[in-house]
C-alpha cells in the first residue's frame, strides 16, 4: 500500500509542478485572459458618441421614441414651414408638422412623418411604391385609404411630380403619317404552270416553300384543284390562305395513270398510293383481268370512296 501511494505522489509530481518560467508564463496568461474579459466594459467610455442624421431624429420624434426638439435650420427645405400641430390620437402623441414641396414617388419615410402622416399609412405608401405603385397627379394622395381626406387636401398644394414620360399625352393623328409603300400588284398564276420564280413573288413562299410546291405538283402529275397546294409539306395554312385568292387551275394537261399497264413501281410513286393499295390493285387486275372503268376500283376490299374519288383523276383506262 505504501508503495502505491508513493507511485501516486511521484507521477502528480512530474506532471503538476511548474519550473519558475512555466509559472512566469502562467501568470501573465491568467492576465492576458482578465483583461480581455473586461475590456468591453470600458472600451465604450472611450468612444465618442454616435451621431444620428437628420432623417433618423425625425423619424425617432414622430414616433414618439424622443422628445420633439424641432429641427435643425441647417437641413431644412427652403420651401418648408411650420404648420399646425397634429391631433393627437390614443397611439400617438402630437408633434409639430412642416409642410414643404415633396415628390410622392420619392419621398422618404422620414418625409412623410416630417409631413404629419401616420407611422402606419407610411408603411403603407412605401409598399404601394415598391410594388411599381406611381403617384401620376397630386389629387392621387385622395386615394390612399389611410390618410385622411382633409390631411391629403392640405398636402395636395404642395406635391411636384418629377417630369416622366408618362406625364405627357400625345395624339397618334398629329404624328407625321408614316409613308406607305404601294401593294404590288401580283398576278394571279396558273398552279399547273407556274415555275419557282412565279411562287416566289407571292407572299410568305420562299426558295425553299417553291420548290417544294414545284416538286409535290410534278410527283401528283399536276393539280386539279387548288385546295392541293395546301397539301404541301411544311406550307403554313395561314400562308396558303393569304396566297389562295391568287392562284388559278388549269387541269387540262394532268398525267394520268393507265391502270391496265402501270406496274406496283409506277402505281407506289404516286404521292396518294400506297404500296399495299398499288399491290391490291394489280393482283385484282391479274384474276379478273383489264379494268372495264375506273369505278371498278371499289371492288377491292382496302379501296375507300373517299380515297378513290381523291385520286380517281390521275387514272384513266386504255
Amino acid at each position: 500500500m505504501p508503495r502505491y501511494n508513493h507511485r501516486w505522489q511521484s507521477w502528480i509530481k512530474d506532471y503538476f509542478s511548474f519550473t519558475k518560467w512555466q509559472r512566469r508564463a502562467l501568470f501573465f496568461l491568467l492576465l492576458i485572459i482578465i483583461g480581455a474579459a473586461i475590456a468591453p466594459v470600458f472600451y465604450r467610455y472611450f468612444l465618442p458618441a454616435p451621431q444620428q442624421s437628420a432623417d433618423a431624429i425625425v423619424l425617432e420624434e414622430a414616433k414618439g421614441l424622443v422628445p420633439f426638439k424641432g429641427f435643425d435650420s441647417s437641413w431644412q427645405n427652403n420651401n418648408e414651414h411650420t404648420a399646425w400641430k397634429e391631433p393627437a390620437d390614443n397611439n400617438r402623441a402630437a408633434t409639430s408638422v412642416s409642410y414643404f414641396t415633396f415628390d410622392p414617388n420619392t419621398a422618404s419615410e422620414a418625409d412623410w412623418l416630417r409631413l404629419g402622416v401616420k407611422p402606419k399609412t407610411v408603411a403603407t405608401i412605401v409598399k404601394y411604391r415598391s410594388k411599381g405603385g406611381k403617384f401620376r397627379q397630386p389629387e392621387d394622395l385622395l386615394k390612399i385609404f389611410s390618410l385622411p381626406k382633409d390631411q391629403a387636401k392640405a398636402l395636395i398644394p404642395y406635391v411636384v411630380i418629377a417630369s416622366t414620360a408618362s406625364n405627357y399625352s400625345f395624339r397618334r393623328d398629329s404624328l407625321p403619317a408614316r409613308p406607305t409603300t404601294p401593294a404590288k400588284n401580283i398576278a394571279a398564276i396558273d398552279i399547273n404552270l407556274a415555275d419557282t420564280s412565279q411562287w416566289i413573288a407571292l407572299p410568305g413562299i420562299g426558295s425553299k416553300l417553291a420548290f417544294r410546291i414545284v416538286n409535290f405538283r410534278d410527283k401528283l402529275g399536276g393539280f386539279y384543284s387548288i385546295e392541293q397546294v395546301g397539301e404541301t409539306y411544311a406550307l403554313p395554312d395561314s400562308t396558303f390562305q393569304k396566297i389562295k385568292s391568287r392562284l388559278r387551275v388549269n387541269a387540262s394537261g394532268i398525267r394520268s395513270i393507265n391502270i391496265n399497264t402501270a406496274t406496283v413501281e409506277q402505281l407506289k410513286m404516286h404521292p396518294y398510293i400506297k404500296w399495299n393499295i398499288a399491290n391490291a390493285m394489280i393482283q385484282y387486275r391479274q384474276q379478273h383481268g383489264p379494268y372495264q372503268s375506273v369505278e371498278e376500283l371499289q371492288k377491292i376490299a382496302i379501296v375507300t370512296p373517299e380515297w378513290l374519288q381523291k385520286v380517281a383523276p390521275y387514272f384513266t383506262v386504255q
